[in-house]
């Protein structure tokens, strides 16, 4: 009985402490989701206007943050790039999300052959690792957002779709199906009504953590020159052009675009696993 009373109070501090980090977090998101969509307003100067008379200049009254090896301003440059490295990620979570409700729902909800066949579907993709599968469609399709954001999609499917399927497996036996089936609904009705907007918490908040690592093996394309074309502002674009400054003594330019990822990406899986243990009651 005692360790009981012993352990609440330093549990209930643990806990306690969720709340700032999750209050900075989505600090973090809101910045940066703001600062893409005011980007064009924001960005002190045309983010490719080349102006090698003053590459690698330190910050200043004209180039807040300073400029790159091309003369480019970093902050416009990050600023605009917010809105290439958010998109993609958006696109990836968007299709592997819809996608993977879609399989999984159908899997477990009409069973047998169907499960069997989209199953092994599922775990056949589970084989070719995102970012290689990304490398292959890009090495086809030439370089673009729209190649690496469909492959990445299909890569993260199986995610939502395992996730979707052990859900409605749960839901499919609770009461209230059995209530509606008696009250003449339809399966399909059931499903759509009732099964997937119970689910969709609980799956909604896998997605954000699957945003941050969207944004991650995205920027990782681009630092290897397979992502979103070479003009194009992109925070993985950024850090591959910053790498010449970085051998000269002028890291800032590769340096602040690798915080603005890192910080994303805890920020968003820092907050997906947070809803995650809101909606799934594991925080009480």
């Amino acid at each position: 009985m005692s360790a009981v009373l012993t352990r609440r109070p330093v549990l209930s501090r643990l806990r306690a402490g969720r709340a700032p980090l999750q209050a900075v977090c989505l600090a973090v998101v809101a910045l940066v989701v703001l600062a893409a969509v005011l980007a064009p307003w924001l960005a002190p100067a045309d983010p490719n206007a080349v102006d090698l008379g003053s590459a690698l200049a330190g910050p200043g009254a004209g180039h807040p943050l300073g400029v790159d090896a091309a003369g480019r301003d970093t902050l416009a440059r990050l600023l605009i790039g917010a809105r290439t490295s958010l998109l993609g990620p958006l696109g990836v979570v968007v299709f592997s999300t819809v996608g993977g409700i879609a399989v999984g729902a159908a899997a477990a909800w009409r069973g047998g052959w169907l499960d069997s066949l989209l199953s092994r579907s599922t775990e056949l993709v589970f084989a070719f690792p995102g970012m290689l599968l990304a490398v292959l469609v890009v090495a086809v399709a030439g370089e673009g957002l729209l190649a690496p954001v469909v492959a990445l999609a299909v890569a993260y499917l199986p995610y939502v779709s395992r996730l979707t399927r052990a859900l409605v497996l749960t839901e499919r036996e609770r009461p209230y199906v059995a209530a509606h089936r008696v009250q003449g609904q339809s399966a399909a009705q059931i499903l759509l009504r009732h099964v997937l907007p119970n689910i969709a918490p609980v799956v909604l908040a896998q997605s954000a953590v699957n945003f941050g690592y969207a944004l991650m093996d995205l920027a990782g394309l681009s630092f290897l020159g397979l992502g979103v074309p070479a003009l194009t502002p992109d925070w993985g674009r950024m850090v591959f052009d910053g790498q010449s400054a970085v051998q000269h003594g002028y890291p800032l330019s590769a340096v602040l675009p690798c915080v603005a990822i890192v910080l994303t990406v805890v920020a968003f899986n820092v907050v997906g696993e947070r809803w995650a243990d809101h909606v799934s009651g594991r925080n009480r």
